[in-house]
């Protein structure tokens, strides 16, 4: 099995986190989530690492995790997301109520949807896909079943869920997805989320106080 390198990007301006993975042996690379500047920071990073950018993954569609989404559109990366987020990234000025003023909105599209129970290969690595609603319509996580990772975007945090209070958001959605789709996973896994440190699965099932008794 290949090894591959993570990167974690925490990125302005309310330090959204987005996760590089970097295959040096094969010269692969994978992006989860584009916030603002992460085009800019991953390429200096592909560049030394001599590495190209295989496709750019949204766990979700709002708007502080796809500011960036456009630059890759336009340099010819494919970038995939959940069908129901689609409305926010092609139309990210729908949530600019919700941002910080000031922000610029590019519009991004999809080139691929993803859907629940999907099975991808991504560096040579299975990932499956979740469809975690709640959080927003179309959230989704990435577990990693062989190095017991998983990439939650705004689902769980350490020490928190995600917010509801954004349009097509439901708490008891998302309490619903969590039970059903984050904990069943063994404890030793790492959760990698869209915004604070990493956490493990187990850490959160026992002190998360929003997910305990779940």
């Amino acid at each position: 099995m290949n090894a591959l390198k993570l990167r974690i990007f925490e990125l302005p301006p309310i330090g959204t986190n987005a996760y590089l993975l970097l295959n040096e042996s094969t010269g692969e690379a994978a992006l989860f989530d584009a916030p603002f500047g992460a085009y800019e920071e991953v390429d200096k990073v592909l560049e030394r690492a001599q590495s190209e950018l295989t496709g750019v993954w949204l766990t979700h569609g709002h708007w502080d995790h796809m500011l960036d989404a456009h630059a890759f559109n336009t340099a010819g990366i494919p970038v995939y997301g959940h069908r129901e987020d689609e409305r926010f990234i092609n139309h990210p000025e729908r949530m600019a109520a919700f941002s910080i003023p000031g922000m610029s909105f590019q519009p991004a599209r999809l080139d691929g949807y993803l859907e629940h129970a999907q099975v991808l290969t991504i560096l040579g690595h299975t990932v499956e896909v979740r469809h975690v609603p709640g959080h927003s319509p179309g959230s989704v996580a990435f577990v990693f079943p062989d190095l017991r990772w998983v990439i939650s975007g705004d689902v769980v945090f350490a020490g928190s869920v995600g917010r509801t209070d954004f349009p097509g958001c439901s708490h008891e959605v998302l309490m619903q997805s969590i039970a059903e789709h984050i904990l069943p996973l063994e404890d030793d896994y790492v959760l990698y989320p869209g915004h604070g440190p990493k956490t493990t699965i187990g850490k959160e099932r026992g002190l998360n106080p929003f997910i305990r008794g779940y």
